[in-house]
């Protein structure tokens, strides 16, 4: 479950297809625009660019074809040209040159000498320009690449922080958490809170950050053989937080994996700076906060505390933090039992006196004991024209009469 600090502001959506709308919308309306500057060559000029950019496309793919097949065949494709194929030509590319192909050979299609020139123009500025950088996908459109693929250094962590750690962890942790809490204390909150700071630092004690958070004990061991170790021990400790002199406990613990992001930072071989850093810890909490939210094993167990780096000067900001996720909960997982009513059956009579409590006419029933057993119960009928008649004694009775 995610956070109380207004993690929307911060935490960076899916890209959407907006930029592909925006191109496709242009491209539509500059269409018109062409054919009323030059109406007449509309056609013929509209054909000659776009066999320009299939040939420019195909091109550049063969070029990609050359590098796989003579220098990585063996090592990445294992001598399979197939693969290498569809590696390097995309679906489009391979259609293109089918219709260019057909349009020349079966077509008639024909092209002057001063056409064939300017489409060699066009694909000698094309293949020029892409080799040197200046076609190529702008920083954005690798970001969005990397994130559809799921090929962030923080995709990965996240599915490791899962798989191996958080996946057979949280499920127990509610068995740990109902042993402690019979022997030492019940706790302010059952889940697993996980801290994420943005600048991804992370101590070896959460007193260093804030003197407020004060190591308790540690809850039951879990053992597991994993990875050829026998009966590898997994720990999770248990943090008393105070605050005006009030104190509160939970379970909780740094994500560990940002101790990579933040080596990494300080690696020139890396390549991964500061800016990089932040939103690898930003888009790791994203996806593990859907990773843990598409577990049903996982679900309800755990807490993601993301912890804002701009809280310099604060001597006891972890503790708010963790105070205020703590008290966000109580309306979520303390939930008062439904009392159910107690099963009594009114019966309504047909006839019987009635009367006026508080400005509302109740009947009076029965004394007699009615069976449970369902009973159909018919009125007398009565013609639709006729004026309703009261025939209760009641109402015939002289004092009832205003």
């Amino acid at each position: 479950m995610s956070g109380v600090m207004g993690e929307d502001g911060l935490v960076p959506r899916v890209r959407s297809r907006l930029p592909v709308v925006c191109s496709a919308g242009l491209g539509l309306l500059m269409l018109p625009v062409a054919w009323l500057l030059d109406s007449d060559r509309f056609s013929e000029r509209a054909g000659m660019i776009a066999f320009c950019i299939t040939v420019e496309t195909f091109i550049h793919s063969m070029c990609l074809f050359a590098e796989e097949w003579l220098v990585h065949s063996r090592q990445r494709y294992h001598g399979r040209i197939n693969e290498i194929f569809q590696a390097c030509f995309r679906g489009h590319v391979i259609f293109g040159m089918c219709s260019v192909f057909l349009m020349l050979m079966l077509g008639g299609v024909s092209f002057s000498g001063q056409q064939w020139s300017t489409i060699a123009l066009m694909c000698a500025v094309y293949l020029l320009l892409r080799s040197l950088g200046f076609l190529g996908p702008a920083p954005v459109e690798i970001s969005e690449i990397c994130e559809m693929k799921k090929m962030n250094v923080a995709h990965g962590l996240a599915w490791s922080f899962y798989i191996g750690y958080l996946k057979f962890v949280l499920p127990d942790l509610q068995n740990k958490v109902t042993q402690y809490s019979s022997t030492r204390g019940k706790l302010s909150s059952p889940r697993l809170h996980i801290l994420l700071p943005l600048n991804a630092k992370v101590p070896t004690k959460p007193e260093e950050e804030d003197t407020n958070v004060i190591f308790h004990e540690n809850l039951p061991e879990l053992e597991r053989d994993t990875a050829g170790v026998r009966k590898r021990s997994y720990k999770n400790s248990v943090y008393k937080i105070t605050q005006d002199k009030e104190t509160f406990s939970c379970v909780l613990e740094y994500a560990t994996p940002l101790l990579t992001l933040y080596q990494m930072s300080h690696e020139s071989s890396a390549g991964f700076g500061e800016r990089e850093r932040k939103q690898q810890v930003l888009l790791f909490y994203r996806t593990l906060s859907q990773i843990l939210e598409d577990s049903l094993e996982c679900r309800n167990c755990y807490r993601l505390v993301l912890l804002n780096d701009e809280h310099t000067g604060d001597p006891h900001y972890l503790s708010r933090e963790i105070i205020q996720h703590l008290k966000q909960q109580d309306g979520e997982i303390h939930m008062d039992p439904i009392q159910e009513l107690p099963n009594e059956v009114h019966p309504v009579p047909e006839e019987g006196p009635i009367r006026n409590f508080n400005g509302a006419h109740h009947a009076t029933y029965p004394e007699d004991p009615i069976s449970n057993d369902p009973t159909l119960m018919f009125s007398q009928p009565q013609s639709l024209r006729s004026e309703p008649v009261e025939t209760t004694d009641y109402f015939n009775q002289p004092h009832a009469r205003r």
